[in-house]
């Protein structure tokens, strides 16, 4: 097959090489879903996503996500990165609200288009969030990845929204950041409860520290995580309603495994607003056969 063009981007990064790599097939066109989950293997990144046209009403293109094992409906990164790469390759333009419309699994979902050249920040509007379970779901599964830990004012709670997270607030950044996980505790935690894993924050000057561990999908620490951060946002929104976060704070993940992720979070009334900025690192093509 001939050569496409194909991109590696760096996610929410606040300086190059800090935020979450993503790969993008520009023009997946005539790809069979084996090819997609092929390449995606091969890359071997948290996921790899593969732009088409659009098949829904008012979308302005579609973008299919792969971890390296399956396909996913929704997820942060993937989405900011795919509405960056179609915007670089000319594939798309914002509408006169400023606006990109993107097609995947979770829906027809609203990209707010800010900025230009290096920067352009992107801001997804999260799927709608809800609580689906309080700590006594997560029964001696969560009481043990969380012992011994001190806890903030927010009770842990299992939420969903596109994907389905355990979150939990510790006392003070430094017990966040110092915190050392039992990661076999986490998937056990994941499996049994059929979340992705657990995220964890704590409040700082400029908003949360946050930190990620999608065990249940093989992860061990996630550097920069659009989706659970919109699930983090919903639930501040819900329970913190006059506090300093109530209307947006900046985001700091990543650190503990070497990376410098800058998220940005805005509450409009029930909407979660979750974007950033995004660095092309390798701008190039790609040619992958099946045999």
């Amino acid at each position: 097959m001939s050569s496409i063009r194909y991109k590696q981007l760096d996610v929410f990064a606040a300086r190059h090489g800090g935020g979450n790599p993503l790969g993008v097939v520009i023009d997946a066109q005539g790809w069979s879903d084996e090819r997609m989950q092929r390449f995606a293997h091969w890359t071997n990144l948290v996921e790899t996503t593969f732009l088409l046209p659009a098949r829904a009403e008012g979308a302005d293109y579609r973008a299919r996500i792969f971890t390296p094992s399956k396909e996913i409906p929704f997820a942060g990164h993937p989405t900011i990165g795919s509405a960056h790469a179609a915007l670089d390759a000319g594939l798309i333009a914002p509408d006169a609200a400023g606006v990109v419309w993107q097609e995947c699994g979770a829906g027809v979902l609203p990209i707010l288009v800010e900025g230009t050249g290096a920067d352009r920040e992107l801001f997804v509007q999260s799927p709608k969030a809800r609580v689906v379970g309080d700590a006594s779901r997560g029964g001696e599964c969560l009481s043990s990845v969380l012992y011994g830990v001190a806890l903030g004012p927010l009770k842990p709670a299992c939420v969903e929204g596109g994907r389905r997270w355990w979150v939990a607030e510790f006392a003070d950044e430094a017990a966040l950041r110092g915190w050392r996980p039992d990661h076999a505790a986490i998937r056990a935690l994941a499996l049994a409860t059929d979340t992705l894993g657990l995220c964890i924050f704590a409040r700082t000057h400029e908003g949360l520290a946050v930190r990620a561990f999608p065990a249940g999908v093989g992860i061990v620490e996630d550097p920069a995580s659009g989706a659970a951060n919109g699930l983090i946002a919903a639930y501040v929104a819900t329970h913190d309603t006059s506090g300093a976060l109530a209307k947006g704070y900046v985001v700091s993940q990543g650190l503990e495994v070497g990376h410098d992720a800058r998220i940005i979070i805005r509450i409009e009334g029930e909407h979660v607003w979750v974007g950033g900025r995004t660095n092309t690192i390798i701008d190039g093509n790609v040619d992958w056969r099946d045999a």
